[in-house]
């Protein structure tokens, strides 16, 4: 088997659906699996999928085991020299996996190669980015990326992502990873439930001798956060809790203390911002700030 298609789902039926149909249409020649892993869908998918189509190998969680977890029970489950990991939220565009694999196929030294990913209106979306810093993170937390750089920060901007280039990481929603590389490394942490884990794997895989490629003509349309566009509040918490693992797993106790106490202090002033806002704001932007005064509420009792 030379591919194996790994699709995590999670609460996304018919997006999943799509997914797997987009996959048989475009994967090309090369003989491939697809493994969708379920994550105690609610929905049905697992089921759909099963009746849908018999030849998926599908494995079941009777938990939501998070990303990294369900991964790495695809790569388990797979038998394929590369390994495609595939968001349920994102569908291929045509030739995008046999660029792919043929990058693998003529550069021996590559771990892993990612893509250009759309939005749905197929502008631009960022696809990949170095490796997150303490002052990138303090520009993100502060807001002030949003003043000072492009809107694509962390990741490069659309001008700069035309050519082929070595990168630091790229979105684990669409990546090809060499399982030879995995097997060398190891898969991902599982001590991250979301968010993050490719990010820490690519920097294991950095440090193992590995490179990482960004390749432009290789595209897939990405609806973002598809499993958790209802639920603004918990993603950022899952965000900032996985980012304060990596800083703690690769560079020390200081710095992700360091980056807990900014995302704390931070947090409290939004929070007493919005509080303010929702004193003198008429209607409907003070239930926008109640809505953001519960968000980072939750975020302080929880991080």
């Amino acid at each position: 088997m030379e591919l194996s298609v790994i699709v995590v789902s999670f609460n996304t039926r018919e997006l999943l659906a799509s997914c797997i149909e987009t996959v048989g249409e475009r994967i090309g020649a090369r003989s491939h699996q697809i493994v969708v892993v379920d994550n105690a869908s609610s929905d049905g998918s697992a089921e759909h999928v099963a009746a849908r189509f018999p030849n998926v190998v599908l494995v079941r969680n009777a938990e939501n085991r998070g990303f990294a977890a369900a991964v790495n029970q695809g790569i388990e489950a797979s038998t394929g020299r590369y390994l495609l990991l595939l968001n349920s939220d994102a569908t291929l565009e045509p030739d995008a996996v046999e660029r792919m694999c043929q990058h693998l196929d003529e550069h021996s030294n590559v771990a892993a190669v990612g893509g250009t990913l759309l939005n749905p209106d197929g502008s631009f979306q960022g696809s990949y980015a170095d490796f997150p810093t303490l002052y990138s993170e303090v520009l993100l937390l502060s807001g002030l990326s949003r003043w000072l750089l492009p809107p694509t920060f962390p990741s490069h901007t659309e001008a700069e992502s035309q050519q082929a280039r070595p990168v630091d990481w790229v979105c684990g929603a669409f990546v090809l990873l060499r399982r030879a590389a995995v097997e060398q490394i190891g898969g991902l942490d599982e001590a991250y439930f979301m968010y993050a884990e490719e990010v820490d794997w690519f920097f294991r895989a950095r440090q193992a001798g590995w490179t990482t490629s960004y390749l432009p003509e290789a595209r897939a349309v990405h609806l973002v956060a598809g499993s958790y566009r209802r639920d603004a509040t918990r993603r950022r918490e899952q965000i900032y809790r996985s980012k304060w693992l990596y800083f703690r797993k690769n560079h020390g106790t200081l710095q992700s203390a360091v980056f807990l106490g900014l995302v704390r202090s931070l947090s409290l002033l939004k929070l007493l911002a919005w509080a303010g806002a929702s004193a003198v704001a008429g209607p409907p932007a003070r239930e926008r700030a109640r809505n953001n005064v519960a968000s980072y509420r939750y975020l302080l009792s929880h991080i």
